[in-house]
């Protein structure tokens, strides 16, 4: 049985109809790629995984369990991590802190604190981040940190609760090459070492043809295309809709450069 299944899931806004009918599955330790044009429906189809929104119809099955319409910290708590594209790192506090704090989050230490909270959990921060390579920044505040390695830390936060599932909402925006190929390079060892799963959002499709294992296309709420790189790669479909008449990948990440 696959980690993850969506199945048939709807949501709209107003006359918008933002994703329509979607159905795909994310067995363990696999990176999966969903990629789309803008309005294609990602973001709504994270935000429904995650809990931030509720579908109208269809269900989120995490290991067998319908967690669609679950609070999005129930969703937390059975193992379901995030990154987002916009930093969610807080940069007036130190690396070592960050990550302090989505511990005492996931040990649900937050209200019971009878010393600083800088004081818990300290060994385990820094083996998260040993894991993502910023143990030797842990005390540097967050807001000198150069844009790739804010990412890190926010890997090894969103580590912090020893998820199953990994949903990373566009992980190398803004990043350069090098960062980028770094990072994805970074989540595949994760991968390997603890078994788990991801599903990310990406543009960059040197990113989505590198490292991802499958690929699923969304257009206007609809799948209309999944497989390894090279099936999405050669679909006429998704050349069409994705980037228009006459164009391709190549050009694309030529244009993107």
């Amino acid at each position: 049985m696959s980690l993850l299944q969506v199945q048939h899931l709807s949501r709209s806004f107003g006359g918008v109809r933002a994703l329509d009918d979607v159905s795909f599955a994310l067995p363990a330790g696999q990176l999966l790629a969903l990629i789309g044009p803008n309005g294609a429906g990602k973001s709504t189809c994270f935000n429904i995984i995650n809990g931030q929104l509720r579908p109208d119809g269809g269900a989120v099955l995490l290991e067998g369990e319908d967690i669609a319409g679950m609070a999005a910290r129930k969703i937390w708590r059975r193992g379901v991590g995030r990154t987002f594209q916009v930093s969610a790192a807080f940069h007036s506090m130190t690396v070592l802190e960050n990550v302090q704090a989505a511990l005492l989050s996931h040990h649900r230490k937050l209200s019971q604190l009878w010393r600083p909270a800088s004081a818990y959990f300290r060994d385990e921060a820094m083996q998260l981040l040993e894991q993502v390579g910023m143990a030797g920044q842990a005390q540097r505040a967050c807001a000198v940190l150069a844009y790739g390695d804010i990412k890190r830390v926010e890997l090894a936060m969103a580590l912090s609760n020893a998820p199953r599932l990994l949903l990373m909402d566009e992980p190398t925006a803004g990043m350069a090459a090098h960062e980028r190929n770094e990072l994805m390079a970074l989540t595949r060892r994760l991968v390997n070492e603890r078994g788990i799963s991801v599903l990310f959002t990406e543009h960059s499709m040197d990113v989505v043809f590198a490292h991802a294992d499958r690929i699923i296309v969304l257009a206007r709420g609809k799948l209309i295309a999944a497989g390894d790189a090279q099936a999405v790669r050669n679909d006429p479909l998704v050349r069409e809709v994705y980037f228009g008449s006459g164009n391709t990948f190549e050009t694309a990440r030529e244009e993107r450069a």
